[in-house]
């Protein structure tokens, strides 16, 4: 089974979805194998450098009071807490686009040793951004996550100090436009089968489950239900 994971770094829900994905095929294990991609999506992909505080951003854009605010992290907390993911304090939005490039290069890392380097690569870094309040955009952060999930230094640093995968990211962002993705996280199974936003673990483990059986049966009798 084929999942595609489209997000961005800078979305908090996105670090949930991921999370509750990973608890549901931890729990299926070996039953359904499953390869997952991570797949580049901006929400702010005209974000400066510098970035933006975080409390002015997210007040201009949605609206809300800080009450309003305080609660949504609050919920966010007790969802990421839910699956394992531990959300800290972050005072500013970033760029994320070149964390993007590296990611897709990690991808093709992981082409060649069979590894899921690109995976680790992904959790690291929304675990640095939405846990550590760290900037993806920053080449020292970047390097330090590298590192830490074990891809090769010399080739990521070749990435980050060049414009290498800037028309991968921008062919694979506006690919899943044209298809009909406007929001994050957005999971594609099989080419196929759309699951939105940071759903529960048993959400993810029963569509899984029901996908796979759908397709099995077509394998064997032609015929879908």
């Amino acid at each position: 089974m084929k999942i595609d994971f489209v997000s961005d770094i800078a979305c908090p829900w996105c670090a949930v979805g991921l999370n509750a994905l990973e608890t549901a095929l931890k729990t299926i294990g070996d039953d359904i194998p499953v390869t997952l991609y991570m797949q580049p999506f901006e929400l702010n992909p005209d974000m400066a450098a510098e970035g933006v505080d975080t409390g002015e951003y997210l007040a201009k854009k949605y609206g809300m009071t800080p009450e309003q605010l305080q609660g949504a992290r609050d919920t966010l907390r007790e969802r990421g807490a839910a699956v394992g993911f531990a959300f800290g304090e972050r005072g500013r939005i970033w760029n994320t686009f070149h964390a993007h490039r590296l990611l897709l290069w990690a991808a093709d890392q992981d082409a060649l040793t069979g590894k899921s380097q690109q995976r680790a690569l992904k959790h690291a870094l929304l675990r640095a951004y939405h846990g550590e309040g760290l900037n993806p955009a920053d080449p020292d952060v970047l390097m330090q996550l590298v590192r830490e999930v074990g891809l090769d230094p010399i080739g990521a640093e070749q990435v980050i100090h060049s414009p290498m995968y800037t028309n991968e990211v921008r062919q694979a962002e506006q690919f899943w436009h044209d298809n009909g993705i406007n929001a994050v996280p957005a999971i594609i199974i099989n080419d196929r089968h759309l699951l939105q936003g940071g759903l529960p673990a048993d959400v993810f483990e029963n569509a899984i489950r029901r996908i796979a059986a759908d397709t099995a049966e077509v394998a064997y009798t032609g015929r879908s239900k």
